[in-house]
């Protein structure tokens, strides 16, 4: 058994590295290959003589998004033998049992396709800082397990915001897998594809879990793997202009392949109040869902 951690740097060599250092600290049976996509940085990331890990970096020459960087890593990933990959954000710090806990769970049934952890805020990332004591900081909840609102097409995080009392400690399926930590096992990619590159950045980890859902595999979120999360440390924060054109043009897409079709109708509705009273960017998101100009599409703050 061999693990493909993928791991997208893009101007974030120093969230990066301390990544990568967590990683050195696994409690670990099983080998593990790190794959770094350096996504068109600035300055191009360069590997740290004090990390012992057996680390392959793939140099992009511009920006080809989360989903179109994330494949290069998997592939390569494949390519090297991995019979699972762990895709795995760069703003990251994961447990020394990450691995071991996600294993235990996705090898226990073949019809378990993806595994996903307990995802807490890193110490000063919350959403509300205020709202928390230093001893409850670290304890945050990001992410316990992915759920859709159908009614108005949003993907949210159960348990977001919460301090962890143990309320989310079961096993247990859920609907869709967050792209800041999915361990994947190899023959899903071979039966459903990879990250759908029209998304270029968000709601591509909704689309995947939609399509190993339909190919009858299931998605498991496993409390006792955790790690903690820089929230938005690589999109410039939440309600930045990048979030903004990509999640108004993002959802449309997703809507419009998943929804019911009572709610693509409200959703379409939605957009254009969105092109009357949206910020700059969510207009411009719209427009180009409408246009066809997928991928990257028309944002250039990059």
């Amino acid at each position: 058994m061999k693990i493909g951690i993928v791991i997208l740097n893009y101007n974030g060599e120093k969230d990066t590295i301390k990544c990568l250092e967590s990683i050195q600290s696994l409690n670990k049976k099983d080998s593990i290959e790190v794959i770094v996509v350096d996504n068109g940085s600035k300055e191009p990331f360069q590997k740290s003589p004090s990390l012992n890990l057996p680390i392959t970096v793939i140099y992009n020459d511009q920006n080809l998004g989360f989903s179109q960087g994330n494949n290069k890593g998997i592939k390569k990933a494949i390519e090297k033998g991995a019979s699972h990959v762990l895709i795995l954000n760069n703003d990251t710090i994961i447990d020394k049992n990450l691995i071991r806990e996600l294993l235990s769970v996705a090898d226990s049934d073949d019809r378990v396709g993806i595994v996903v952890p307990k995802i807490y805020f890193a110490k000063g990332y919350e959403f509300h800082k205020d709202r928390y004591s230093e001893d409850e900081k670290g304890k945050v909840i990001w992410y316990a397990g992915g759920l859709i609102d159908w009614n108005n097409v949003i993907g949210f995080h159960r348990g977001v915001d919460e301090i962890d009392h143990g309320q989310y400690n079961k096993a247990e399926e859920t609907e869709f897998a967050t792209g800041c930590c999915m361990l994947v096992k190899t023959e899903i990619f071979k039966k459903v594809g990879f990250l759908d590159p029209a998304y270029f950045l968000y709601y591509e980890d909704s689309d995947f879990s939609k399509r190993v859902q339909k190919a009858g595999y299931r998605i498991l979120f496993v409390p006792k793997a955790i790690l903690w999360h820089k929230n938005a440390a690589s999109a410039g924060g939440s309600g930045s202009s990048l979030q903004d054109y990509y999640i108004a043009r993002n959802r449309l897409l997703f809507g419009m392949r998943y929804a019911p079709l009572e709610k693509k109708a409200v959703l379409l509705k939605e957009s254009l109040s969105l092109l009357l009273r949206g910020r700059n960017w969510q207009k411009r998101g719209i427009i180009d869902f409408y246009l066809g100009r997928l991928g990257k599409g028309s944002y250039s703050e990059f």
